[in-house]
């Protein structure tokens, strides 16, 4: 059956069937029992890739394509790995990266295949070298 963004939002009461965990359990068994017996690990509270993507075709058909497209870099980050996540949320702190260092973080995105996030590291490159706020030496 197919999504359509109007009629099936909230997906997790209209559409269940479409919204799983990492590990591929289906919205009904993520339960207290569940953690319990260990079926329910951490990382199965942590949305998909795959929702988030529903979610942002939800955010578009009702008008707003910001959120939608925020919804799509946040469903690219669900392939990038924490520790490289957190270090490139570092190297965008002001004044902790050169240019040269925050075209790598944008290269490895690209590789990890978030598009849409290495172009926001990019932008953020152009913006702090602009305001004077990149790294040096």
């Amino acid at each position: 059956m197919g999504f359509d963004p109007v009629t099936d939002y909230p997906l997790g009461s209209r559409r269940p069937d479409l919204v799983t965990t990492p590990s591929g359990l289906g919205l009904d068994d993520v339960t207290l029992d569940a953690a319990r017996d260990g079926t329910l690990v951490a990382a199965d509270v942590r949305a998909t890739g795959e929702t988030l993507g529903l979610q942002a075709e939800v955010a578009r058909a009702g008008g707003r394509s910001q959120l939608g497209e925020a919804l799509e870099r946040a469903a690219e980050l669900t392939r990038v790995p924490d520790e490289e996540l957190l270090a490139i949320y570092t190297a965008l702190r002001p004044g902790r990266s050169s240019s040269e260092e925050l075209e790598e973080c944008a290269a490895r995105l690209e590789e990890l295949g978030a598009p849409r996030n290495a172009a926001f590291v990019r932008e953020a490159a152009d913006a702090y070298d602009v305001r004077g706020l990149l790294a040096h030496g």
